[in-house]
């Protein structure tokens, strides 16, 4: 499901320096696999994850997703990608503040014009334990429920792949795990791939595989 070759990010200073921040990224993840990218802060795991979303270029080297190379892809191409290839969930939930919970959920759709976007919102909104609150606004959501909300709009455009960037980073521990096991279950019931990035040792440890950074190289556990 996606495959990265020979993969280097490098950023220009302003003194006109190059910045090494991934060198030579080899891995490959197979269809309904589990993936977490670790390491510690700077060690580059946010920008590999934004390199595989196609939200950032690459230096050089090849990403394939879906048998498609991204790489190659214009802005435009990457758009329509993302919009039917990727789901996303991010640590501080990117609600819109003006927009009820099923209107979030039900966003994406609406974006790309489809009939049938609050039916399907409402559908997700049950799997996740939220459809008594469909009609609430982002403010009077906890952080959990927030994150359920985060989680239903990432599925609803039937994705081939979820990017999570630090899933559990602002709930507490126990509301944490909530999120985890429901996560993984609805990943596992749908037939996901799941790539995340964590800090958390035991969220990583959910996953199949850890893909760790090391200075901007990889040791694939």
């Amino acid at each position: 499901m996606i495959s990265v070759q020979h993969l280097f990010k490098t950023y220009q200073l302003p003194s006109g320096d190059d910045l090494p921040v991934l060198r030579n990224i080899n891995f490959t993840i197979k269809k309904g696999q589990s993936a977490a990218i670790t390491g510690t802060s700077g060690s580059g795991k946010t920008t590999l994850l934004s390199l595989l979303a196609g939200i950032d270029n690459v230096t050089s080297g090849n990403i394939v997703i879906d048998t498609e190379e991204i790489t190659c892809m214009s802005e435009n191409q990457l758009t329509k990608f993302r919009s039917q290839k990727l789901g996303f969930i991010f640590q501080s939930f990117y609600l819109l503040p003006h927009l009820n919970v099923l209107e979030n959920v039900a966003l994406p759709l609406d974006i790309v014009a489809k009939n049938n976007a609050n039916d399907k919102a409402k559908e997700l909104l049950e799997l996740v334990g939220l459809s008594s609150r469909q009609d609430a606004l982002p403010n009077k959501l906890s952080g959990g429920e927030k994150q359920r909300v985060a989680i239903a709009r990432a599925l609803i455009n039937e994705p081939k792949v979820i990017f999570a960037d630090e899933p559990t980073g602002n709930l507490d521990l126990e509301t944490g795990q909530i999120i985890t096991n429901l996560l993984f279950d609805l990943v596992q019931s749908k037939n996901l791939t799941l790539l995340l990035v964590t800090h958390d040792l035991a969220l990583a440890n959910r996953c199949d595989r850890e893909l760790k950074l090391i200075n901007g190289q990889l040791d694939d556990i």
